[in-house]
């Protein structure tokens, strides 16, 4: 397949996964379900239950009216998948797309006529299947347009000339401590603890929940990145990246910055407590988990320490469930999933922007072990995850249109910077689709907390 043919069937290719994505999105909605129960024939909604004019009828009917357009897509691509040079498990996957397609159709339809609740389920699941061979598919033809492995998506750059004396006095010392904290994490942690308990409480949530929760989430957040700074002190002197942070550079000796952590970890813990017991337990955890076994054994030990690390990032959503409910229930488990699977499909990207970086450091990231072309589809196929993890999400809750809309949007700019990625390969690109990710998380936490609160 030639450059040109090859361009125009990835952009077809990754039009039909998002028009099929946005059907899975749109069917997991509430609305969709609604309009399905007032709609009780198909194709057409002939016996529908409401008036014709009805907004849960024109839902509906446009929800079929997009699954015939979107079928067309998933009928064209199949068909240049198999007009065109493309690799054989690319064909096999695009077929079984179309060959589910129909299948899906048909259980629509059962549960339009029959009201069979428990086709509900299979429709969706079958959905899912569809998009995952879509996302396979892709992942696979974006690979196969690579050549075989490039050095690396960031020049290597002679050592830094020496920089001047850090700056001294008090201000000076002030910065460097709240540098050790980490702050530019905290926004999108505390939106995570905030989508938490908006999901818990709805309008009903609290403004002390909301302070103690996000106050002390900021101070775990704090003594987290303060342990950090003082455990990987050494290798951060390797990195240009990091080797100006603050105990790297002997701005702040190790020893306070190792009291300051301490100290912001028990602030933390109290803070939390004032919420519930359960909300404190979880912030400890957090701590631990990201100070000792994602920065003292993951990450300098194994490939997968982003993969496996991505339980840390998931955390704030479980503490603010808990810190309204003092349990822990599906909803706050499905908003984790979504948070622990888009944590690889964001940091890879970062990850190959400074791969020789990491490879200085020491550092088993993907990008270093497994190469560039390998990661890159791994971030395809950790987005189609994020995803998939997203419409979860609205099956087990009540978010509504507004979180459908963001996440298909925002799902589609993400999708579309990784392409970018993998046709131009380089630092820029993967900086661009690494601020494309935090944009994806960051405007679906907004929609979840505006749908939540506004039920």
């Amino acid at each position: 397949m030639d450059e040109g043919t090859s361009d125009r069937f990835v952009d077809l290719l990754a039009l039909t996964t998002v028009g099929v994505y946005v059907l899975v999105l749109a069917g997991a909605t509430t609305s969709i379900a609604n309009a399905t129960r007032s709609c009780s024939s198909w194709p057409g909604c002939g016996a529908a239950t409401v008036p014709p004019e009805s907004t849960d009828v024109a839902i509906a009917l446009g929800h079929r009216a997009a699954a015939l357009v979107v079928g067309a897509l998933v009928l064209a691509t199949a068909v240049v998948a198999w007009r065109t040079e493309t690799p054989g498990r690319v064909r096999a996957a695009t077929t079984a797309a179309l060959a589910l397609y129909p299948v899906q159709v048909a259980i629509g339809a059962l549960t339009a006529t029959s009201g069979a609740a428990a086709a509900a389920p299979l429709h969706l699941v079958v959905a899912v299947g569809i998009f995952g061979a879509l996302v396979l598919a892709l992942a696979w033809t974006l690979e196969a347009g690579t050549p075989a492995e490039e050095s690396s998506t960031e020049p290597r750059r002679a050592d830094p000339p020496d920089d001047p004396a850090p700056a001294t006095g008090p201000f000076a010392t002030v910065r460097a401590y709240l540098r050790l904290t980490k702050p530019r994490l905290m926004w999108l942690l505390c939106l995570v603890a905030g989508a938490g308990m908006a999901l818990a409480a709805g309008p009903s949530l609290s403004p002390r929940t909301v302070a103690l929760t996000l106050g002390g989430g900021v101070l775990a957040i704090g003594a987290s990145g303060t342990f950090n700074n003082v455990l990987e002190r050494e290798k951060d002197r390797k990195m240009n990246r990091t080797a100006d942070r603050p105990v790297a550079e002997q701005q702040v000796p190790a020893r306070n910055a190792f009291a300051f952590g301490v100290a912001l970890a028990a602030a933390s813990v109290a803070v939390l407590w004032q919420v519930n017991a359960l909300a404190a337990a979880l912030g400890f955890v957090a701590i631990i988990y990201y100070s000792v076994v994602y920065t003292l054994v993951l990450k300098p030990n194994t490939v997968q320490n982003t993969v496996i690390g991505g339980f840390a990032g998931s955390l704030p959503a479980l503490i603010g469930w808990a810190a309204v409910t003092e349990t822990i229930g599906v909803p706050a488990l499905a908003l984790a999933g979504v948070i622990f699977v888009w944590t690889p499909a964001h940091f890879y990207n970062l990850a190959l922007a400074y791969r020789d970086d990491y490879a200085s450091g020491g550092f088993p990231m993907m990008p270093v072990v497994r190469g560039a072309k390998t990661t890159r589809k791994h971030i395809v196929l950790w987005l189609g995850a994020t995803l998939v993890a997203a419409t979860a999400l609205t099956a087990v809750t009540s978010l509504g249109p507004l979180y459908a809309a963001t996440s298909a949007v925002f799902g589609a700019v993400f999708l579309w910077a990784v392409m970018r990625l993998h046709r131009e390969r380089t630092r820029g690109a993967a900086l661009r689709a690494f601020h494309a990710s935090n944009a994806y998380l960051g405007t679906l936490l907004v929609a979840v907390v505006f749908d939540a609160m506004l039920l």
